[in-house]
């Protein structure tokens, strides 16, 4: 028995071995060398300063209020949209079912970039929104739609919705469709229904789906600087400008693994208050 499960361990290392290889080579090591290159100065020299200027400077935690106002902004908008497409989604036939997840699937199938570049055309002063609104009369002056910060929440909801609606799909379709009528019967009306069954039992799905969306939404880089231009500075922008303009790569590490830090607190703070006693048995189950 033993020899058994020596040898099944052995098979399991050697399966798991290249993954590992890679984590440790492409993501770990190069992170523990950013993490040390946050704390040197110009001389290589052990310093706090890079993380005190980050404190100190009101400029930065401008910065990084406006990156988590804007990630929050983008998971209201996905769980807003997202929820009630994913409704669908579990009410619906498999054809249709399957019709609504390729749909919500295959922008991805084109570079972000180009997803970005659409939405100035859609977006811009002279873009389809404006052009519309003006030829029927409703607005004189164009509306400012792109380059703020309701132009980079519009692109990163574009971006990052597929994730909220596939999360809490998942977790409908696990909800046993006799719940419903069990509430039926016990006289809850369809809205009742929704808070009492419904959105607890989702709760998993809907965790997964704003962390999800809000982890990418604080990192993304792409989005803000196409769709905010040099109005809209986050703080992945400001770590790149740093790096790769200034060539200061110390205050660009330091600047992102604050982003990092900021990112998991915020994320596991959420999940503490979402996980309360009275919804632990979701989780659990």
């Amino acid at each position: 028995m033993s020899e058994g499960r020596s040898r099944l361990m052995r098979t399991a290392v050697l399966l798991v071995a290249p993954a590992l290889a890679v984590v440790l080579g492409v993501f770990l090591l190069p992170m523990l060398y950013i993490l040390v290159l946050s704390f040197q100065d110009k001389h290589e020299q052990f310093t706090l300063a890079n993380y005190l200027v980050f404190v100190q400077d009101p400029y930065y935690i401008k910065i990084l209020w406006r990156t988590v106002k804007m990630s929050l902004l983008t998971v209201l908008a996905c769980l807003v949209l997202g929820y009630p497409v994913a409704m669908y989604m579990a009410q619906a036939s498999s054809k249709m079912r399957g019709l609504v997840t390729f749909l919500i699937i295959s922008p991805h199938l084109v570079s972000v970039v180009i997803r970005n570049f659409g939405w100035v055309v859609i977006l811009g002063e002279k873009g389809w929104i404006n052009n519309t609104l003006m030829s029927l009369g409703l607005i004189d002056v164009p509306l400012k739609l792109l380059y703020n910060e309701l132009g980079v929440v519009i692109g990163l909801t574009d971006s990052l919705i597929v994730y909220m609606v596939l999360a809490i799909a998942t977790s409908l379709y696990q909800i046993d469709g006799s719940l419903y009528k069990a509430s039926g019967i016990l006289g809850a009306g369809k809205i009742r229904t929704f808070f009492s069954v419904t959105l607890p039992l989702t709760l998993p799905g809907l965790v997964a789906g704003t962390t999800l969306v809000f982890s990418l939404s604080m990192s993304s880089f792409v989005t803000p600087a196409l769709m905010g231009g040099t109005s809209v500075k986050v703080l992945p922008v400001i770590a790149y400008e740093k790096i790769m303009t200034q060539l200061d790569w110390s205050m660009g590490a330091a600047l992102s693994f604050l982003l990092l830090a900021s990112t998991f607190a915020l994320v596991a703070l959420f999940t503490r208050l979402i996980e309360t006693k009275r919804y632990k048995e979701v989780f659990n189950s």
